[in-house]
C-alpha cells in the first residue's frame, strides 16, 4: 500500500510531465496550441487526461522502493510488472507517455528509496536500479530496442544504464536560463532544446533516420547558439524550428520525456 509520501512522489511526477505539456512552442511536439486546431485538439487534450493516469502506477513503484529498500533485481522486476500494468492504465485513458513513464518510475522509485536524495544522486539510484534486467519482460523487441540495435543507439534503457545524463543536462540547463534571467518557461525550453541538441533520440531515428536526427540536434544547438528563448534571435530561431519539425512531421519525444524527469528532479530541491 502507498504512503502519503509515495503518493506526493507520484503527484509531484504527473504535475512535472503536465508542466512539459504546457510549454509552447515545442518544435515537434505536442503543445496548447494544438488544442485550438482542429486535426490535433484531440491529441494534446487525451495527453494532458492520460497523464493523471500515471499517478496510481508511479505511486505504487515508489511503494515499492521503500518497501524493498535497495536497488535490486527483485525491485526491478516489481517496476516492470507494475510499469506494464500502468501502460495498460494509460492506454485505456487515452494513450501516450510510454518514455516519461520509464523515466519518471525509475526516478521516483529512486527518490523513494532516499527521501533525502537530491538532483545526481537520484539519477545515480536509477542508474542502479536499471542495471539489472527485467526477467519477466516480454521478449519481443520494442520499436526503440529494434532502433537502438539497429544504429547503435543508446535509447531508453541505455540513458537509464548511464544515469540519466541529460536529465543532468536539462538540469544544468534549467539553473544556467534562471540565473541569467529567464523566466520559468523559457529556462525549460532551454532545457529541452539542450537535451535536443545531442540525445540520439530513437523516435527520431525511427522516423526521419540518422540524417533526420542530425537534422534536428543542429537546428536545436542554432537555437541555443542564437542566445535560446529569451532573444530575439533565439525565439526566430525556434520558430522556424518549430515550423520545420512540424511541417516534416518529426517529433523528438524522447527529449520531452527526458525533460519530464528532469522537472521531477528539479522539484524535489523545493
Amino acid at each position: 500500500m502507498s504512503s502519503p509520501e509515495d503518493q506526493a512522489l507520484a503527484l509531484a511526477a504527473v504535475d512535472a510531465l503536465t508542466g512539459q505539456l504546457a510549454l509552447a512552442p515545442k518544435p515537434g511536439l505536442p503543445d496548447p496550441r494544438d488544442l485550438g486546431a482542429r486535426a490535433t485538439h484531440r491529441d494534446h487534450s487525451s495527453l494532458r487526461w492520460s497523464a493523471k493516469a500515471l499517478a496510481p502506477g508511479l505511486a505504487a513503484m515508489a511503494a515499492a522502493a521503500r518497501r524493498t529498500g535497495e536497488p535490486s533485481p527483485q525491485l526491478r522486476a516489481e517496476l516492470g510488472a507494475i510499469g506494464r500494468c500502468t501502460e495498460h492504465s494509460v492506454g485505456l485513458a487515452g494513450g501516450g507517455h510510454r518514455g516519461a513513464l520509464w523515466t519518471l518510475g525509475l526516478l521516483v522509485a529512486a527518490a523513494a528509496l532516499d527521501p533525502g536524495a537530491r538532483s545526481a544522486d537520484v539519477a545515480t539510484a536509477a542508474k542502479k536500479i536499471a542495471a539489472h534486467s527485467d526477467r519477466r519482460a516480454p521478449r519481443r523487441p520494442s520499436r526503440g530496442s529494434s532502433v537502438s540495435a539497429k544504429y547503435g543507439a543508446a535509447g531508453a534503457r541505455g540513458e537509464a544504464r548511464a544515469g540519466f545524463p541529460h536529465v543532468r543536462r536539462a538540469l544544468d540547463a534549467l539553473a544556467r536560463s534562471r540565473k541569467a534571467g529567464a523566466d520559468e518557461s523559457e529556462a525549460r525550453l532551454d532545457a529541452l532544446l539542450t537535451v535536443m541538441s545531442t540525445l540520439q533520440d530513437t523516435e527520431l531515428l525511427y522516423t526521419a533516420g540518422p540524417l533526420g536526427l542530425r537534422h534536428v540536434q543542429a537546428g536545436a544547438r542554432g537555437v541555443l547558439e542564437a542566445g535560446g528563448t529569451t532573444t530575439d534571435a533565439g525565439r526566430e530561431a525556434l520558430l522556424a524550428l518549430d515550423t520545420d519539425l512540424h511541417t516534416r512531421a518529426w517529433s523528438p519525444r524522447g527529449s520531452a520525456g527526458l525533460l519530464a524527469g528532469a522537472l521531477f528532479v528539479d522539484a524535489l530541491a523545493t
